[in-house]
């Protein structure tokens, strides 16, 4: 039985009770609050260090600055921001991934942790494109519609 797993010829103990089978695990959230506060971490955590992370947010700021500007309706300005949001969801499940396979490998190379690793940037680049395809069918035809009026 692994470390840490639960013992099931434990009579007598609470499952509730986290310490009771599990003594090795970090502390579980013990409230909302508390868990919103790690989920905040975590983005700030990839804000301050992804690169691609910032590039996705500024460009999602701009498509919906732009959705906003237009006057598109707003349903189309939810579909760009619900886009933009699973792209980000994506690019922090990259920083999650990449961070755990760091963690497992170290500093050697594993060719399976380079297949992890560029799954989870292919899986980014799938839903990067998407939202570009939804974004652009959505803010294009507006967009050169006031360029062709404004002449």
């Amino acid at each position: 039985m692994p470390p840490g797993a639960p013992n099931p010829k434990q009579k007598g103990k609470s499952s509730s009770s986290t310490e009771s089978y599990r003594p090795l695990s970090w502390q579980v959230a013990v409230n909302l609050v508390a868990s919103f506060r790690y989920a905040w971490a975590g983005i700030r955590y990839a804000f301050a260090t992804q690169r691609n992370f910032r590039i996705h947010v500024a460009i999602g700021t701009v498509a919906i600055g732009l959705a906003v500007g237009l006057n598109l309706e707003a349903v189309k300005v939810a579909v760009i921001g619900v886009t933009i949001g699973l792209v980000l969801a994506l690019e922090l499940l990259n920083t999650a991934i990449e961070s755990i396979v760091d963690l497992t490998v170290k500093q050697t190379y594993h060719e399976l942790a380079k297949i992890a690793k560029d799954c989870a940037a292919g899986a980014v680049l799938v839903g990067a494109l998407a939202s570009v395809l939804v974004a652009g069918s959505l803010i294009l035809p507006p967009l050169l519609q006031l360029a062709v009026n404004s002449q």
